[in-house]
């Protein structure tokens, strides 16, 4: 009876709770799970059915132009895109790409996140970022996260994440190893001043 009943409570909030799509999630310093430790992972759609985000502060040891070598798409190694490295944007579907970047519309399979950052899942994106015809600013990732149907939800009554409206200033310009504390201190926290222990930030 009390377990329907905290359910039930746990229901009506995530209900209430506003969709986090173009938003960051930042792991707390208490996150365990070895993939997430320290991640800042961009939401790119939540919903009732569940949440969809990519990791943006995980790199590779494979670079643009290894990938593209992978996936038989020609490149030109001289381009400095050729050496920027792919990024683990989650632990889901590990070989499927996806481009975060800088408005520019005409590609196949390209989505509108905001005003300052598309995400392009076709073919035609990959074999641009050689080019001139690349768009300004992007990140690739293989894999995803993926939240079911009121997990994301429920890791955030548990602490798990901080939470931030994305800055595409975070993703395209500041350096990865530096992502993490640039986003926690957006929130106006030191990183001293977060504890260790979940709930307590």
């Amino acid at each position: 009876m009390g377990l329907c009943h905290t359910q039930d409570s746990i229901t009506k909030r995530v209900k209430l709770m506003q969709s986090l799509e173009n938003h960051f999630l930042i792991a707390m310093p208490s996150m365990q799970d070895p993939f997430f430790k320290r991640a800042v992972t961009y939401i790119c759609e939540h919903n009732e059915d569940g949440a969809m985000g990519l990791v943006i502060n995980q790199p590779i040891n494979i670079t643009v132009g290894d990938l593209l070598d992978k996936i038989e798409i020609d490149n030109d190694k001289s381009n400095q895109s050729a050496q920027v490295a792919v990024y683990a944007g989650g632990p889901v579907k590990t070989d499927r790409g996806f481009v975060l970047h800088s408005p520019k519309p005409g590609y196949s399979a390209s989505q509108e996140l905001s005003s300052d950052i598309m995400i392009t899942t076709s073919k035609d994106v990959l074999a641009s970022l050689t080019t001139t015809q690349a768009p300004k600013q992007f990140i690739i990732t293989l894999g995803y996260a993926g939240w079911e149907q009121g997990q994301l939800e429920q890791e955030l009554l548990e602490n798990s994440w901080l939470i931030i409206k994305a800055d595409p200033d975070i993703i395209f310009n500041t350096p990865v190893e530096k992502r993490w504390e640039k986003a926690v201190e957006t929130l106006g926290f030191n990183i001293g001043q977060l504890s260790t222990e979940a709930g307590h930030a």
